[in-house]
């Protein structure tokens, strides 16, 4: 060989070497530009939040890199949620007079980026918060809206990330990692005791005076809304005989805000009616008739419930259950009636749009509870869940008969605020509530059934005390709390003497 072809041939190798250099970073990770079309696989972003998860603390995607964002974007239709403002403050559109001239800025930027008309990019305009749900193909759209004033944050809005779960960290059936179940019980003299005029009182209820309290309230005048699966058509105590015996004169109207359906553009509701038996329970929690007809009675038998079917179970994973609890919790903050929402459902991950709702119930005064988190095939290694973990929310968690010590299945942690006994000392029994079916009972418990729980007390607090705010009612509860001065790290101020509570 030549010397001068010599010499071209390590010019060429020297180039090459150049170039291959000039694609990596400093960790030799290639660099953003060749990666923008090659988005991380489902088990690599599973593998990410895994890793926040096992450390005890909730995923949060404001913490993301913009690739992370972007594939699991790529892995959910392309569907992203935008929540716009000046500042965080900025999530009430109504209170945000340059709302739609920043919206109207922000699509057309979107358009201009991604090279595509508006109409096939925006899917939905929310009507009260200052969010939209668009479609984003590009990496570098994603990354540069990131940057972008104006802007609060871009997440993925239909990536689904249960199903790995499941199957990576248990073998648990369908029926107990979604919340869901269809069983009846014959309920044990021992689990309840009698009250007029025949009507079941769960024992659970005792522990914490609640029977002692009805002397003062029942609930009445006092309208809770609950955001969960909805309340089954075949549970007529929850139906037509809702206002019968010592329960009358009072309503309970029932709304559907899920969406079933694969699609993220679909927008019709498949009803109001539970299809999973979760949100049956939580409403006979709370509310279930006091009357003749031996069935378990609710802790605020006399008052106003608004159901709102949201989602198919209690883990909120994918566009249509997250959009549902969003519409839910606008719906009611919109509702001057309603003083008190109750939620026994929740992620592990934050959800902004999500948050977003949550704030704006919260800025119309509305007293919300949620559950600090039941254990599922994937839960039980993380703290207090989203939204319980907000400072907007009062978490409530169950814990065993007689001690302070969480419930087999009960998340705990700092952010618990109250507590009441979910677990029997002695046969493990939980709270008898009325079934799916009508004449039939069942057991339930968990942070859910203690949320319903403690919603009910509050509302039999408020009913004696109408004209209280929302924190008067709230530092009578925490008065009323076994720990109370001092908040324990774990359960907040204990379990509630409802009794006490009320006088």
């Amino acid at each position: 060989m030549n010397t001068r072809l010599l010499t071209m041939l390590c010019a060429l190798l020297l180039s090459l070497t150049l170039v291959n250099c000039s694609n990596q970073d400093e960790s030799g990770i290639e660099s953003r530009s060749a990666r923008d079309t090659i988005p991380l696989t489902i088990k690599e972003i599973d593998s990410r939040i895994n890793k926040v998860l096992d450390s005890q603390t909730l995923y949060n995607w404001k913490r993301s890199d913009d690739h992370m964002i972007w594939s699991a974007g790529y892995h959910g239709n392309f569907l992203f949620t935008i929540g716009f403002g000046n500042s965080a403050a900025d999530f009430d559109r109504s209170k945000f007079p340059q709302h739609m001239q920043l919206q109207n800025q922000l699509l057309l930027k979107i358009s201009e980026m991604e090279q595509r008309p508006i109409a096939d990019i925006l899917v939905q305009s929310e009507n009260y918060l200052c969010q939209i749900d668009v479609i984003i193909k590009k990496e570098s759209t994603v990354a540069a809206l990131r940057r972008m004033a104006g802007i609060r944050y871009i997440e993925p809005a239909d990536y689904s990330f249960t199903g790995l779960m499941a199957q990576n960290r248990s073998t648990l059936s369908s029926s107990s990692s979604s919340g869901c179940g269809y069983t009846t019980a014959i309920l044990p003299i021992a689990d309840y005791s009698v009250t007029a005029p025949n009507a079941k009182v769960p024992w659970s209820f005792t522990s914490v005076q609640i029977p002692q309290a009805w002397n003062l309230s029942s609930g009445s005048g006092i309208t809770v809304g609950v955001i969960d699966t909805g309340v089954s058509s075949e549970q007529s105590l929850l139906g037509s005989s809702f206002a019968d015996g010592y329960s009358s004169n009072r309503s309970i109207s029932k709304f559907g805000f899920y969406v079933d359906s694969i699609w993220p553009w679909s927008t019709t509701t498949d009803g109001s009616s539970d299809l999973c038996g979760h949100g049956t329970s939580m409403v006979s929690t709370i509310s279930a008739p006091r009357n003749d007809n031996a069935m378990p009675t609710g802790v605020a038998y006399n008052c106003n419930i608004i159901s709102c079917r949201a989602a198919s179970n209690v883990l909120l994973d994918g566009y249509h259950e997250q959009n549902g609890v969003k519409n839910a919790f606008t719906y009611l903050a919109n509702m001057a009636s309603v003083r008190i929402i109750s939620m026994s459902m929740g992620h592990i991950i934050t959800v902004s749009k999500i948050e977003d709702a949550v704030k704006y119930a919260y800025s119309k005064n509305k007293l919300i509870f949620c559950a600090a988190g039941t254990s599922t095939s994937y839960t039980n290694f993380v703290g207090v869940i989203f939204p319980a973990s907000m400072t907007e929310t009062v978490a409530v968690t169950g814990v065993k008969e007689g001690i302070y010590q969480a419930c087999s299945d009960c998340h705990s942690g700092s952010k618990v605020e109250f507590t009441t006994p979910m677990e029997r000392s002695v046969s493990d029994n939980h709270v008898p509530v009325n079934s799916y079916y009508n004449n039939a009972s069942d057991y339930i418990g968990g942070s859910s059934v203690a949320t319903a729980t403690v919603a009910g007390i509050a509302t039999l607090v408020w009913a004696r005390y109408p004209t209280w705010t929302r924190a008067q009612v709230l530092t009578r509860m925490r008065s009323s709390g076994n720990f109370y001065p001092v908040k324990h790290t774990q359960f907040g101020y204990g379990n509630i003497n409802a009794n006490l509570a009320v006088q």
